[in-house]
């Protein structure tokens, strides 16, 4: 599927992948600044979760969660991550067998950990309002 919009549309766009996707691992390829985290924050929002979405750059994983507490996704940030080993000290693997939504950026840097059922989404810039999604 590959889908064109604007920030505007980032509702319906999340909504679109909720439905379309086959697992709930969600692998986001794109350039700094293609709009991952965006994309990231309006689909925890589709998910029932709250505004508070943000990258985990520094804290790796940031976990969300409807408003009765129950846990709705885990959302990474491999940017900084430099060797594999680093991921697995987190323990990373054992987030995939869990019954919630994850959400990784930068997954190339953890290529050969990721489950083989994960979806994975290319974001590109068009120009500086419009994006292009591809999965």
């Amino acid at each position: 599927m590959e889908l064109t919009f604007e920030e505007k549309d980032l509702p319906s766009v999340a909504r679109q992948i909720i439905r379309h996707s086959d697992s709930k691992i969600l692998c986001f390829y794109g350039e700094m600044g293609a709009g991952k985290t965006t994309l990231i924050k309006a689909l925890v929002m589709a998910l029932g979760g709250g505004s508070g979405t943000n990258s985990p750059t520094f804290g790796i994983v940031n976990e969300y969660e409807v408003a009765d507490g129950s846990l709705l996704a885990y959302h990474f940030d491999f940017y900084r991550i430099t060797d594999e080993t680093e991921a697995l000290d987190l323990g990373v693997e054992e987030y995939w067998d869990k019954d919630v939504w994850v959400f990784i950026e930068w997954p190339e840097h953890i290529a050969s950990l990721l489950p083989p059922d994960c979806v994975k989404l290319r974001l590109e810039s068009i120009d500086e309002r419009t994006r292009k999604i591809t999965f």
